[in-house]
């Protein structure tokens, strides 16, 4: 293992990391199910699900047995003038369990791609209909939606993009209406929400593009969740004043607040749906921009003028593709979503713990994810990401062996649905101890 982590060290720039002052990285040897394991032999859960990616688990093997298939026909192809029956298949399905009109797939690499192509689509979209005027776009406080530059600008509420607040577009951003357990005022932080989307639009409808949102739950920006009536009081305001609406469901969708995706508990559908993490059950980097058909048609004419200009090298890859058909066939087959109702029933008996605990605030559960905040004023003053204290319990979750990393005061569960009782009884106990070092 020294050996490999001098390597990494030597040549190796890691996300999010500060070289200068973070402890060396964990060497994984192979990972399965819930857990990864080190080169050492010792077992870490991962009970974040490696950046909310992994959905049926760690190296499944109807998921490996499908990609291995696929490698035996063909790797990858140009999207350009050819296509292929995974990608065909995967358009088709998620088009059936979409609904509606949201029928047209573009392909991309990540999330961040899949949100830069929603807000390229809604900029053109509006150009091609001869309204030029409208170029900005709403978004969320506390709302994060990628590191790509059309991504960061509506991201900005997150705080993560200050240095490059000079290159963003024009984003009008506006209150989150959170809310949590034994939350009373929940309908007051909403009204104020919606008065103040209201009052944006008032100044600035006419030149407003597209809003963008994450439904139910924020993902990087604090795991701040909202209530369904909410998300449906938003996308009827937009609505009103001819706004398109996109969702970004690439932490949300598939599964990860109990429905295949969040929306589909709102009682709305949006022009534009961004997936990606769990669509290859985290195996291979896939996303999707799934569009509605009236969006898609403002797009054909007798020239290329009006076309999307918009590609990458891997769009569609047969792999990938063929991993998503397997994964969501695996919903079904696997009964998937009863997992989840098992996971958040026992989140929902945590969470009774957590409410009466001293240093615990701001408890919320929605399908597999489990959240609160620490109750700590300095934890506040550190920032939302890679404070003192979430460092200080992220060392010693993995002593633990539990991979949780606290986005500043906010500690957060969302394990892979094959996660055992025993597993996430671990997790609990671990999260108990974490909170005796704050």
């Amino acid at each position: 293992m020294t050996d490999l982590i001098s390597r990494d060290k030597e040549f190796i720039w890691h996300p999010f990391t500060q070289h200068k002052t973070e402890c060396e990285p964990i060497a994984l040897s192979h990972a399965k199910d819930a857990s990864l394991f080190d080169v050492d032999g010792n077992e870490i859960i991962d009970l974040i699900s490696s950046w909310w990616t992994i959905t049926h688990g760690h190296s499944h093997p109807a998921i490996n047995d499908a990609m291995m298939a696929q490698a035996n026909k063909m790797s990858h192809v140009m999207f350009s003038g050819f296509t292929h029956e995974p990608a065909v298949q995967i358009a088709e399905s998620l088009s059936h369990h979409l609904g509606g009109n949201l029928s047209k797939v573009f392909f991309s690499d990540n999330g961040s791609t899949s949100v830069e192509v929603a807000l390229k689509v809604a900029y053109q979209y509006w150009q091609n209909k001869g309204e030029a005027q409208r170029t900005n776009f709403i978004a969320f406080d506390g709302a994060y939606h990628g590191d790509t530059f059309g991504a960061m600008a509506v991201g900005k509420g997150s705080g993560f993009f200050t240095s490059f607040d000079e290159l963003l577009c024009q984003v009008h951003t506006v209150p989150y209406g959170e809310t949590w357990l034994g939350d009373n005022e929940v309908q007051s932080r909403e009204d104020t929400a919606i008065t103040a989307l209201q009052k944006t639009i008032d100044q600035h409808g006419n030149t407003i593009a597209a809003i963008i949102m994450e439904p139910l739950f924020q993902g990087a920006g604090g795991m701040k969740f909202c209530r369904p009536e909410f998300v449906k009081r938003v996308v009827e305001t937009a609505r009103a004043a001819g706004i398109l609406v996109i969702f970004d469901e690439i932490a949300t969708g598939f599964g990860r607040t109990g429905s295949l995706f969040a929306h589909q508990q709102c009682d709305v559908k949006p022009d534009m749906i961004c997936l990606s993490k769990g669509l290859t059950a985290g195996t291979l980097p896939l996303s999707v921009t799934v569009i509605d058909a009236h969006i898609f048609d403002a797009f054909l004419g007798d020239d290329f003028s009006k076309a999307l200009a918009h590609g990458h090298s891997f769009t569609g890859n047969p792999l990938a593709c063929s991993i998503a058909n397997r994964s969501l066939a695996l919903f079904e087959e696997e009964q998937t979503l009863e997992r989840i109702k098992a996971i958040e029933a026992s989140h929902q008996e945590f969470a009774q713990e957590l409410l009466s605990h001293s240093k615990v605030k701001h408890v919320r559960v929605c399908g597999s994810l489990l959240a609160f905040d620490i109750d700590e004023s300095d934890a506040a003053a550190e920032g939302t990401y890679k404070s003192e204290t979430s460092l200080k319990l992220r060392d010693f979750f993995l002593a633990e062996g539990l991979n949780i990393r606290p986005l500043g005061p906010v500690v957060y569960l969302m394990p892979p649905y094959s996660i055992t009782k025993d597993q996430l009884k671990q997790g609990y106990e671990g999260l108990l101890k974490g909170l005796e070092l704050v």
